[in-house]
């Protein structure tokens, strides 16, 4: 339990770590791609273990050119998004609900037009539940994601909107390890 317990301890450091230092002035002076801020609402609804956990959150996220941030190749369309979130679950009683997310987008140029740019996006992060489901073990846990979605331009404002496959679990860390799955909307706006 102690050495579960540790790695947990420094996984977490270790992610907190990643999450502060990308410095804004280092994206700027290695990517001909200025960094990009957004604000959002997540929307997210439970589908297992079952679906009566809804999640309201607000969203706050830097957009990254990837090589900027990673010191390796990477093809012109892929990103790297930072996200801090923080919201309520209405599990039992409202509840709260923080996380840190560090995503990959792609942008999928073939697709895009002048109004539209869809992209992918896959990643993980930390969560925080002030819940838990029967078995769920932990209330600290990871939160990996998957998604699709669109860049939408309009009058001088881009807008985006997207869908995610959310997971929550604790890795095995706990051997109570019961996952929350949800399916999340994403309404948001860069400036």
């Amino acid at each position: 339990m102690h050495i579960k317990l540790s790695r947990a301890a420094l996984f977490f450091v270790t992610a907190s770590l990643i999450f502060t230092a990308v410095p804004p002035a280092i994206a700027e002076n290695l990517s001909p791609i200025e960094p990009r801020y957004a604000l959002a609402t997540n929307l997210a609804n439970s589908y297992s273990p079952g679906n009566d956990i809804a999640v309201y959150q607000l969203s706050a996220a830097a957009l990254y050119d990837y090589d900027a941030i990673w010191p390796h190749a990477a093809p012109d369309s892929l990103r790297f998004k930072v996200e801090l979130n923080a919201g309520i679950a209405s599990a039992e009683h409202n509840r709260a609900i923080v996380s840190a997310n560090m995503l990959a987008v792609y942008l999928v140029e073939s697709l895009t037009t002048k109004v539209f740019t869809p992209y992918l996006e896959a990643g993980i992060g930390v969560i925080y539940t002030d819940y838990q489901v029967e078995d769920q073990g932990l209330r600290f846990n990871f939160n990996p994601q998957l998604g699709i979605g669109t860049e939408i331009k309009a009058d001088n404002s881009t807008y985006f909107i997207a869908t995610r496959l959310h997971h929550i679990s604790n890795g095995g860390l706990h051997h109570d390890n019961r996952g929350i799955n949800s399916v999340l909307l994403q309404l948001g706006l860069f400036f």
